[in-house]
């Protein structure tokens, strides 16, 4: 199909997390304008376009293996703690697109069951909640995300910055693949855990209980 002059490159990702009586599952994929480039299933990401040598890839699938490791300690450790017998499911959708006036726009949007709960706001660094009503879990993860450069300032970097830099990487090129524009999508990967970790946090301390 021919690609209209009008429409945006985009690059997304879509990080999903199912959490049911201290057990994790995760699984989810990132598409360099609408073409596959990674898939993650359960604790393994693989590259789905030979973007990167494989030395450099084996250090990446590491890297995410060990925050989603780090993830599931952490939901187990919770459960003991305070059991929860309903399943949880947090979704994680982020990226940017970039368009044919140079503008960029970038986000970052967090699901919980199916409900609109976090959302970043990528000008200023900061998160917003957007689950209805009051509500001390949200507040909790609110907080909890604020705390920490990875999930604020290296946050911002990577959507404003190294997100729109593989897209215009990707306009710019004519033809040949360059590997050094997208090095960086697994980085998507590593920083939505970082946010997932805070929203494991404050699911497993507020409910049922004083945060």
């Amino acid at each position: 199909c021919l690609v209209s002059l009008t429409a945006p490159l985009t690059f997304t990702m879509l990080q999903q997390t199912r959490i049911s009586k201290g057990s994790s599952v995760f699984w989810g994929n990132a598409s360099l304008d609408g073409q596959l480039s990674h898939l993650l299933e359960g604790f393994n990401v693989t590259q789905v376009l030979p973007l990167e040598p494989p030395d450099a890839w084996a250090r990446r699938q590491q890297d995410v293996a060990t925050y989603l490791l780090y993830f599931g300690q952490l939901v187990k450790l919770f459960n003991m703690e305070r059991p929860i017998n309903y399943t949880q499911m947090l979704c994680c959708h982020l990226g940017c697109r970039l368009f044919p006036n140079g503008t960029a726009h970038s986000f970052y949007e967090m699901t919980l069951n199916g409900t609109a709960f976090l959302s970043f706001h990528v000008p200023n660094a900061t998160w917003q909640r957007r689950w209805p009503g009051k509500d001390a879990v949200a507040t909790f993860a609110e907080r909890e995300l604020m705390k920490y450069p990875k999930t604020t300032q290296d946050l911002q970097h990577f959507l404003n910055t190294t997100c729109v830099g593989i897209l215009q990487a990707q306009s710019a090129r004519t033809g040949k693949q360059s590997s050094r524009s997208h090095a960086p999508l697994v980085l998507g990967l590593i920083l939505g855990i970082f946010a997932l970790l805070g929203m494991a946090v404050g699911i497993f301390l507020c409910t049922g209980g004083s945060c």
